[in-house]
């Protein structure tokens, strides 16, 4: 399990974000990360970011 997730911009890729992520569970497994409400946080989080990119590389395409 990775301890931080980067965030690419489309090609040519350049570090757009970096998370650390941080789980008190120190039996921590897959599953439950998963099933902890900061592993939705940081999904929601993460995604909306994503989303913004993807969003602003439709509209620089027009």
């Amino acid at each position: 399990m990775s301890d931080r997730v980067v965030v690419l911009s489309q090609r040519p890729a350049t570090v757009k974000n970096i998370y650390s992520i941080e789980f008190e569970n120190p039996n921590r497994t897959p599953l439950n990360c998963r099933e902890s409400p900061k592993f939705s946080q940081y999904f929601n989080t993460m995604w909306k970011e994503l989303e913004e990119y993807d969003k602003a590389a439709e509209t620089e395409k027009r």
